[in-house]
């Protein structure tokens, strides 16, 4: 197996599902000549053409709308907003359209469509391009919210993703593009959309996280091993939605405190969720009330002071210290 990037195994990932499929294809802004801003479709317009690899208007509705027509038309679209700040231009036909075609048509219709884009801190980007809003898709009713944490990962959800028969919103954590290299099979393999991965076993507390917070989470379970003797259990979320709640709840179960972790915005993001869920399934077996480490309530703030924004694995591991010593 080659060690592959993020980057790389998503872009594997696009042309092993257009070389068995003719009707999937990709479009977006940049897409084609320039194989993407972060060169995620490079080299797919040289093998399936500018026909199956669409370069588009910087216009986000008509990416979003043209690509809900084309997948009730029986195309399998992969649309790539250039980063997730964008993604407000086409709330609508995601909001109205793409997540309830099936609904309105009683399963008459489906909409095969994956949404790709990138987003998260820790690169520096300029405003609009860091947001995290995977909370506002995961109260979309019919909208599937993917989010990988590893290369190894993205090719197989992914996969998975494009082969799903309604909308996957499936979001690419900037800062684990390049930052990560692992073995990854060259030939095709799926990994279920709605399950969480165990990245960690442990007895003393679960944290909870996704994305680009998943290596903080190991790296604050890392540190709480060796410096407090505490047994974190770290769980990836994977796919906020459909959720795996039923591993979240027997890992807490098992260890009696729970921290969540996210990136996003603290008021209403789907750490609150989780927390409420925890709180209704696993009440009896809590030691200590659930933690929460997030981003602040504030718009991202500018590159030069992003990393006293962002959760570190010194602030989760301060909540993993509050929990067990409660």
């Amino acid at each position: 197996m080659a060690k592959m990037t993020m980057i790389q195994a998503i872009n594997q990932a696009l042309g092993l599902a257009m070389e068995r499929d003719e009707k999937v294809m990709v479009l977006g802004e940049d897409v084609g000549k320039n194989g993407g801003v972060f060169r995620a479709t490079e080299g797919l317009i040289d093998r399936f053409g500018e026909a199956r690899v669409v370069d588009t208007p910087l216009a986000e509705s008509a990416i979003v709308g043209s690509s809900v027509g084309l997948a009730i038309g029986g195309m399998r679209p992969v649309a790539e907003i250039q980063f997730l700040g964008f993604i407000f231009e086409a709330m609508d036909q995601i909001g109205t359209q793409a997540s309830r075609i099936r609904f309105r048509s009683q399963s008459r219709y489906h909409v095969p469509l994956v949404i790709r884009a990138p987003f998260g801190g820790g690169v520096k980007t300029p405003e609009i391009h860091s947001d995290s809003l995977e909370a506002i898709f995961a109260h979309t009713p019919g909208v599937k919210v993917v989010i990988p944490s590893t290369p190894y990962q993205a090719k197989g959800l992914l996969l998975s993703a494009i082969q799903d028969p309604d909308p996957v919103l499936f979001l690419e954590p900037m800062r684990l593009y390049r930052s990560v290299r692992e073995e990854v099979p060259e030939d095709w393999y799926e990994i279920p959309l709605g399950q969480a991965r165990m990245v960690r076993t442990g007895t003393d507390a679960t944290v909870v996280a996704w994305g680009a917070m998943v290596p903080v989470a190991e790296a604050a379970a890392e540190q709480a091993s060796k410096e407090d003797g505490l047994s974190v259990e770290v769980i990836d979320v994977a796919t906020v939605s459909p959720l795996d709640a039923a591993a979240i709840v027997k890992s807490v179960e098992k260890t009696g405190r729970a921290v969540v972790v996210h990136e996003a915005v603290r008021s209403s993001g789907f750490g609150a969720e989780l927390a409420a869920m925890i709180q209704e399934r696993a009440f009896l077996s809590l030691e200590a009330p659930v933690q929460r480490v997030t981003g602040y309530d504030t718009p991202f703030p500018v590159p030069s002071i992003e990393d006293d924004w962002l959760p570190d694995a010194s602030r989760v591991l301060s909540a993993v210290r509050h929990a067990a010593a409660y």
